[in-house]
């Protein structure tokens, strides 16, 4: 399995945020992780990425045991992240919002750096020429010299996508990617997340607005922290515990 959590459980106190989670994804698929507001979604995400140690439970990558790995650990085997709030340098244009991220892969050394050396002025040019096809791929490249403040809602989302793709990763996790945009900003985001597995990377996705099912393979539902329902974007959408859950018993859409 590429990746999955077995039994995955977070309490804080009393309060049982995440309980006995199990979710698995196989490579190159688009996985969704949906539900209402305050489900532990995010709780999830942290407790994968380090943010969170779990107090009972396991994640696994690539048949490894990653439970408890800092961030920057679980970042450097192959899992990036983006932020429902987008840490971006909103004085730093686009392109150099991305370059910073390739730079957590350096090839230059210290002493390269500092005399700004053949091979550092090379790899430089790589991190450029690299960072410019990532931002292509999202369609950010018309706005590469723009100040990341600058720009309107749904590319600062995107941005984070695509620093998040400047780490390299194998596995790419998104927390709420279209939160907050308008139905062109979604339509074109969805679109760009569509290139983006198309280069191989594999992604699950938290999400609380049900467009997203249109974008994935499979679907999990979570609510209070309990997985719920678990199937194909036709199941998820019908499921009788989904509408009540999710939609407080109305039709899904």
């Amino acid at each position: 399995m590429f990746f999955e959590t077995r039994s995955l459980t977070k309490a804080f106190g009393g309060l049982v945020a995440v309980s006995q989670f199990d979710i698995s994804v196989n490579e190159g698929q688009i996985v969704g992780l949906i539900g209402p507001n305050g489900a532990g979604k995010s709780t999830f995400f942290n407790l994968v990425t380090g943010v969170f140690p779990p107090t009972r439970g396991h994640v696994v990558f690539k048949e490894k045991d990653i439970t408890g790995m800092k961030p920057h650990q679980v970042a450097a085997l192959g899992i990036g992240r983006t932020f429902q709030l987008n840490p971006l340098f909103g004085d730093f244009t686009v392109l150099k919002n991305v370059t910073a991220s390739f730079h957590l892969h350096p090839r230059s050394s210290i002493l390269d750096i500092y005399f700004n050396t053949r091979v550092h002025r090379r790899n430089e040019a790589h991190i450029n020429g690299e960072s410019l096809k990532v931002l292509d791929l999202l369609g950010l490249g018309g706005v590469k010299h723009v100040l990341a403040k600058n720009l309107p809602h749904g590319y600062q989302k995107l941005l984070g996508v695509a620093r998040a793709l400047a780490t390299r990763p194998k596995l790419l996790l998104l927390d709420e990617p279209l939160g907050g945009m308008n139905p062109e900003e979604i339509d074109f985001t969805l679109t760009a997340l569509r290139k983006t597995r198309e280069q191989g990377v594999t992604i699950l996705i938290v999400e609380h607005n049900m467009q997203i099912l249109d974008l994935c393979d499979r679907v999990v539902v979570i609510s209070f922290g309990q997985k719920i329902c678990e199937g194909s974007p036709k199941e998820v959408r019908e499921d009788e515990q989904v509408i009540l859950a999710y939609f407080g018993g109305e039709h899904a859409p």
